[in-house]
C-alpha cells in the first residue's frame, strides 16, 4: 500500500505552503545522492519525497488528492510525478536545495548540472465515444533536437556547474550566494561547432510522431503529460515534456454534466399515449429502450453506468433521457375535431398521481 504523502513528509494535512516546502528540503537533504552514493533506499526516499511535495505544493493537486488519496491519480496519462526520474525531480525542485552540496542544483553524484528543454503544448480533440472508451491517439510534433555532428565543451566560466558563486562582505560576515552563469545560461556546456542548418544552441526542428495514451473520462480542459518528448536542451540537459490539452468535441444529440449524459428524447402525442420502443445514442452505439402507454412529458428515464467512466474513482455515470411530448402545430380538420371532442372526456383531463414528481423535484433528484 503506497504511503500517505503527509506522512512522507511528517507534516499534518493542515501544513501551510511554506511548511511543506520546508518539510521537503529536510527531507531531499536527508536523502540526497551526494549524501548517501550506492544507497538504493535513501535513492527510492528522494524520489517519494520528490513525488509528495509535487502534489501537496500544487493547490489542485492537494485538493484533488485530500478528497480521493492516492487513487486520484490512478489511470496513468502522466497526471502526477509517482514516476519522476532523479534529472526531473532536479530540474524541477532544484532550487530547493539552495547552497547545499556546492550550489547543487541539476544532475547528481557531483556531476555536470542538466538543464531542462522547454515543453512544448497542443491540442488533442476527442469524441465523447473515445472519451467513454479511452484511446491512443498519434500526433506529430515539431520539436527542437540537437543537430546532427553538434559539438559542445564544459563551459569555462563554471567548470560545468552551471551556477557561479559570489562572495559578499557584510557586517554579519563573509556572505555566499549562488548565481546562474551568465555565459551557459545554467548548462553546464557551451558550443563548440555546430552545422550550417543549427541556431546558436545548436537545434534543429525535427517532426517526430508521439503517440499518447490518453485514458477513459478525461474532460475538456484537463492537460496530460508525455515526459521527455518537449525541446530538447543543448549540450548534456534532459528534453522537455509535452503538454497534452484535452478538447472536447460537441457531441450531436448527447450532453455532458460531470459523468452524466443528458438525451432530449422527442415523441408523438400518439406515442405518449399508446406506448413505443425507441433506438437511442448512447457512447457506446444505439440502445433501444421501451416507453410505457401514457408516459408524461418531462418525465426522466435513468441509464445506469451508461454515461462517462470516472477517472478517479470506479464505475459510470448514468443516461438521463429526458422525455418530451411533441406537440403538433398543424392539424387537419379531422385531428382538430377528435381533439375538440376530447377537451369534454375525463379521459384527456390531466390527473397527475402522487407519484408523478414535479418539475422541481425531478431537478432536485437530478443533483442529489
Amino acid at each position: 500500500m503506497k504511503k500517505d504523502y503527509y506522512e512522507i513528509l511528517g507534516i499534518s494535512k493542515g501544513a501551510s505552503a511554506a511548511e511543506i516546502k520546508k518539510a521537503y528540503r529536510k527531507k531531499a537533504i536527508e536523502y540526497h545522492p551526494d549524501k548517501n552514493p550506492g544507497d538504493k533506499q535513501a535513492e527510492e526516499n528522494f524520489k517519494a519525497a520528490a513525488e509528495a511535495y509535487e502534489v501537496l505544493s500544487d493547490d489542485q493537486k492537494r485538493a484533488r488528492y485530500d478528497q480521493y488519496g492516492h487513487q486520484a491519480f490512478e489511470g496513468g496519462g502522466g497526471f502526477h510525478g509517482g514516476n519522476m526520474n532523479m534529472d526531473d525531480i532536479f530540474s524541477q525542485f532544484g532550487d530547493i536545495f539552495g547552497g547545499a552540496f556546492g550550489g547543487f542544483g541539476g544532475g547528481f553524484g557531483g556531476g555536470q548540472r542538466r538543464v531542462k528543454g522547454s515543453n512544448l503544448r497542443i491540442k488533442v480533440k476527442l469524441t465523447l465515444e473515445e472519451i467513454a472508451k479511452g484511446v491512443d491517439k498519434k500526433v506529430k510534433v515539431k520539436r527542437k533536437v540537437q543537430a546532427p555532428g553538434v559539438k559542445y565543451k564544459t563551459c569555462p566560466t563554471c567548470n560545468g556547474s552551471g551556477q557561479v558563486m559570489r562572495v559578499t562582505n557584510t557586517i554579519l560576515g563573509r556572505m555566499q550566494s549562488a548565481s546562474t552563469c551568465p555565459t551557459c545560461g545554467g548548462a553546464g556546456q557551451t558550443l563548440e561547432s555546430k552545422p550550417a542548418n543549427a541556431d546558436a544552441y545548436g537545434m534543429v526542428h525535427e517532426d517526430e510522431t508521439v503517440s499518447i495514451k490518453i485514458p477513459a473520462g478525461v474532460a475538456d480542459g484537463m492537460q496530460l503529460k508525455v515526459s521527455n518528448k518537449g525541446n530538447d536542451a543543448p549540450g548534456n540537459g534532459i528534453p522537455g515534456d509535452l503538454i497534452v490539452v484535452i478538447e472536447e468535441q460537441e457531441h450531436e444529440t448527447l450532453k455532458r454534466e460531470g459523468e452524466n449524459l443528458h438525451l432530449d428524447l422527442y415523441i408523438s402525442i400518439a406515442e405518449a399515449a399508446l406506448g413505443v420502443s425507441k433506438d437511442i445514442d448512447t457512447v457506446n452505439g444505439k440502445v433501444r429502450i421501451k416507453l410505457e402507454e401514457g408516459i408524461q412529458s418531462g418525465k426522466i428515464l435513468r441509464l445506469k453506468g451508461k454515461g462517462i467512466p470516472s477517472l478517479n474513482s470506479y464505475g459510470s455515470g448514468d443516461l438521463l433521457v429526458h422525455i418530451n411530448v411533441w406537440t403538433p402545430r398543424n392539424l387537419t380538420r379531422e385531428q382538430k375535431q377528435f381533439f375538440e371532442n376530447a377537451l369534454n372526456d375525463p379521459n384527456f383531463t390531466p390527473n397527475p398521481e402522487k407519484s408523478d414528481k414535479s418539475f422541481f423535484e425531478k431537478v432536485k433528484d437530478m443533483f442529489s
